[in-house]
């Protein structure tokens, strides 16, 4: 499979349906039914090195009544990316991570840059203008990725 840039990824197709497949279950994880992402971080090796979904900080009350808060849920909510960097136990130069149901947003693709990751690997979505919200933040995302030379896989 081809990457933003036309070059060739580093896992191949079953090994990126496998990682793929388990970031959609991580992201069933999270209890804001109504944007569920999950993360996951594979080592050069193909090793599961963390995971993540999006949810509160530990330690904070995630209650319905404050995710049902939509103002409250954007100010506390760590992203899965975010989350999955935050629980890594090593440094993460040349690895790749897994995102699902879309790809990453600005923040955390430039947390994914900093921390040292290569590539990114997210779903094909034909319908982004759905989450026009976003649409910004997505197209920063996949510049700051072009500039710093992260590879971004859709698959």
């Amino acid at each position: 499979m081809a990457t933003i840039d036309g070059t060739m990824n580093t896992i191949d197709g079953k090994w990126q349906a496998r990682f793929m497949g388990l970031a959609k279950e991580v992201s069933t994880w999270s209890k804001d039914s109504s944007s569920q992402v999950g993360a996951v971080i594979v080592r050069p090796d193909r090793t599961i090195c963390s995971i993540g979904f999006n949810g509160f900080p530990r330690g904070v009350e995630d209650g319905s009544d404050r995710i049902a808060n939509r103002d409250t849920k954007l100010l506390f909510t760590i992203h899965a990316e975010m989350n999955a960097i935050l629980s890594a136990k090593e440094p993460l130069k040349d690895y790749s991570i897994f995102v699902w149901p879309f790809q990453p947003c600005a923040h955390c693709a430039a947390s994914i840059i900093q921390s040292g990751i290569k590539e990114v690997y997210c779903p094909f979505n034909a319908h982004l203008e759905s989450y026009e919200r976003w649409a910004n933040s997505f197209k920063a995302a996949l510049q700051m990725f072009d500039e710093a030379g992260v590879k971004v896989i859709f698959s």
